[in-house]
């Protein structure tokens, strides 16, 4: 293949073993493995799920769930609070499959109480610290009233607790991050305590490559959701949650102009390419991403001091130190 333009590229090698290193995690702690395809959105990675004996999954919307559904997947969490506005097309998923909802307002628990046809598995989404949404785990007042409404309606099976533990990917530290899975734990496990004798059959269930990766005792967590994990990334490898032997996908950019006397060079490959979110590391400063070569064994080691240090939709500019400049031109793809 000749690559002309920005190009994902992945190692299937590496996703298989990705794979299989996390679901043998998830076996040996019995836990439910569903991971998040959210990170690939791909029949083909899917596939490499399916050849290592998944069959439950998570997604982030209903237009993925009916993408994977469309593909065989028959057993779909949506970790995405419940939108009432497209409860039509949740009824007729619903009718096809077995789907997971989440659920954190008392206007969605009234909603879907009244407009279910279908039987659903629904979660309570709860906030353990990374306050991007859910409801506060302390707030019991809120949680008791929403799940009231549960018994009210034949349709709904109340499946237990769900959260990401987001912050993790803020964390300085391998311990660190073992802090906020055994806080994020042991907050879940108050809440299902609380509520077992009533819903015998809930579980808890967290989601959240750093913590997923890091920690190898999963005792009292009934499911794991991470995503991430299948590629892995520069954030893992700085976090420590990877080793760079893991990483199985870069993205190949085209050298379309040289600024020696700004040490810099511009790739095709923004934002639409990469991604906003961005390292901050010691010296560099922002950094969207090491650049790599190709060698005749695969990528290159990182060299830290080429990194992309600034995007905008379509152009990226890496900086590279003069003494390097010579090893590229114009027309080369890097990586």
């Amino acid at each position: 293949m000749k690559i002309k333009s920005p190009t994902l590229l992945v190692d299937r090698k590496k996703c298989e073993q990705n794979i299989e290193a996390m679901a043998k995690k998830a076996t040996s702690n019995n836990c439910i493995f569903r991971p998040h395809f959210k990170t690939h959105n791909s029949v083909a990675i899917a596939e490499l799920y399916r050849n290592a004996g998944v069959s439950k999954i998570t997604v982030s919307s209903v237009k993925m769930a009916n993408y994977f559904a469309s593909h065989g997947w028959n057993d779909i969490t949506i970790a995405f609070p419940l939108n009432i506005l497209e409860m039509d097309e949740i009824n007729r998923l619903a009718s096809k499959i077995k789907l997971g909802l989440l659920i954190e307002t008392i206007e969605a628990a009234e909603f879907i109480c009244k407009h279910l046809k279908e039987p659903v598995q629904v979660y309570l989404k709860i906030d353990t610290g990374y306050h991007r949404t859910g409801i506060w785990h302390e707030k019991n007042d809120l949680i008791n009233t929403i799940i009231k409404f549960f018994p009210q309606c034949s349709k709904i099976n109340f499946s237990g607790f769900i959260t990401h533990a987001g912050h993790s990917y803020q964390a300085s530290s391998k311990h660190e991050i073992e802090q906020i899975h055994t806080d994020t734990k042991n907050k879940l496990l108050k809440l299902k305590e609380r509520y077992l004798c009533r819903f015998p059959n809930l579980i808890i269930s967290v989601g959240d490559t750093p913590t997923c990766s890091i920690v190898d005792d999963f005792s009292g967590i009934d499911e794991i959701r991470p995503g991430n994990f299948v590629y892995y990334d520069a954030m893992q490898l700085q976090l420590g949650t990877c080793e760079q032997s893991q990483i199985a996908a870069t993205v190949a950019c085209p050298v379309v102009a040289l600024h020696r006397d700004r040490e810099e060079l511009i790739i095709h490959g923004g934002a639409v390419h990469l991604s906003k979110e961005a390292l901050s590391t010691s010296g560099s400063g922002i950094n969207y991403g090491w650049v790599l070569k190709q060698t005749p064994h695969g990528w290159s080691e990182i060299n830290k001091e080429l990194y992309v240090k600034k995007i905008s939709q379509e152009h990226g500019i890496v900086n590279v130190p003069a003494h390097l400049m010579h090893e590229f031109k114009v027309g080369d793809l890097i990586y």
